[in-house]
């Protein structure tokens, strides 16, 4: 197979990268796109110059030419669309999260039986030119033992509404939609230690804030000020089993001066700051050191990131290599959001059997 024919599933905003990044692939053709709105689906197939609109999902999966599918769809759909494609024979990239729940993302890998098939998930911080780089001095050993973690991610005002605000078909609010690209790549980076116990706490006192005035946020298709039954913020301690520990928090709404992204690790040898922008903290000669990498992107370039993801799912499709965010990672990740939601419910710690 010299050129991989691709199908996007769900055309809403984050598809845009999808298709964008393998327009620019020389080793892609962009074979078709299905969405539940045809009208939007044949405008995204005639921005990128996809050849197909398909009518329903299960054509998209019946269709032998297509090799593989990114599917871009509401959270609650990724389980059902992730087994029926890899039943299919499809190579899948399916944006994050990888299930609404755990027992549900267990399904995609009790589905997941050819080891030829490609299962990328979404985590596209992994592809960040920041995170890339990062990586390198980790596995040389500049931080030493990664041994705490910090990720926040929080929005004053930052509700998008419509789908995103419903439970029912996202799983939740900025834990599942923000802190899960925090979790992950502070995980990733710490070298995807075993969790141990996490506490978590969510809030819901704030609401939608669609009252606020003269202050823009990214809004979804089918907004409405009126419907939010999602946290607005949550926070949480994971403890892994070789002691290190990760804190995260994140929000949709919080009455805070601004809004702030950082992802901080600290190690035995040294520390570093992804976000707001690359840094590395050491020592050297009796001296601390704070290093300033010259790269193009300090912090994250959505666009260089997904084209970075998107490279890499190709060449494990084409190539047979090895994908840097498989079915694997993406079901401990889920675990772990799954285990802050229910401390959160709960009001109590949830620990995991040492003997796993």
């Amino acid at each position: 197979m010299d050129v991989l024919k691709v199908a996007v599933i769900g055309t809403g905003m984050i598809s845009d990268f999808h298709l964008q990044a393998y327009k620019q692939n020389n080793r892609v053709k962009l074979y078709g796109v299905y969405d539940l709105s045809g009208g939007r689906a044949a405008e995204k197939a005639a921005r990128y110059g996809v050849g197909k609109v398909y009518r329903s999902v299960d054509e998209v999966f019946a269709d032998p030419e297509v090799d593989a599918v990114s599917i871009c769809t509401w959270n609650h759909t990724h389980a059902e669309l992730g087994v029926k494609a890899l039943e299919n024979g499809k190579h899948v990239l399916m944006e994050k999260p990888l299930a609404m729940t755990y027992p549900d993302a267990l399904r995609i890998r009790e589905a997941a039986k050819e080891p030829a098939i490609v299962f990328q998930v979404g985590f596209v911080r992994r592809f960040a030119a920041g995170t890339r780089v990062l990586k390198t001095f980790i596995d040389d050993g500049l931080l030493g033992e990664i041994y705490y973690a910090k990720g926040t991610h929080l929005r004053r005002v930052g509700n998008p509404g419509g789908w995103f605000a419903d439970r029912s078909r996202s799983g939740g609010g900025p834990l599942i939609d923000l802190g899960v690209h925090l979790l992950d790549v502070c995980w990733y980076l710490m070298g995807k230690p075993e969790v141990a116990r996490i506490k978590g706490v969510t809030f819901t006192e704030l609401g939608n804030r669609g009252n606020v005035e003269a202050l823009s946020f990214y809004k979804a298709a089918d907004y409405s000020a009126d419907r939010n039954d999602v946290e607005d913020l949550a926070a949480a301690m994971i403890t892994f089993k070789n002691g290190a520990t990760l804190m995260l928090d994140v929000s949709f709404s919080l009455h805070a001066k601004k809004d702030e992204t950082g992802i901080r690790l600290y190690g035995k040898k040294g520390g570093a700051e992804l976000e707001p922008e690359l840094v590395l903290m050491t020592e050297q000669n009796h001296t601390i050191l704070n290093i300033h990498p010259q790269i193009d992107h300090l912090t994250i370039d959505f666009d260089e990131a997904f084209g970075a993801e998107i490279d890499h799912f190709v060449a494990c499709c084409l190539d047979g290599k090895k994908s840097e965010a498989p079915l694997e990672d993406g079901l401990e990740v889920m675990k772990m959001l799954d285990g802050v939601y229910e401390s959160s419910k709960t009001g109590r710690e949830v620990v995991y059997d040492q003997a796993e």
